[in-house]
């Protein structure tokens, strides 16, 4: 089973638009990531706070 890594979210947005995901929409704390091939994610912005293990599958 893999060990997913302890990510905050500038770090997650970073991974994220490295494997060509697209700021679609941001609302508040929350924002919306596409890639073009139709995947999407949503990513909770909280500041320098970690994000669990368990939202990063």
């Amino acid at each position: 089973m893999t060990t997913w890594p302890t990510l905050n979210s500038t770090e997650l947005i970073r991974a994220l638009k490295k494997a060509d995901f697209q700021l679609v929409r941001q609302k508040r704390s929350h924002a919306r990531f596409e890639h073009p091939d139709g995947r999407s994610t949503t990513v909770p912005i909280h500041g320098s706070q970690d994000i669990g293990r368990g939202l990063l599958r």
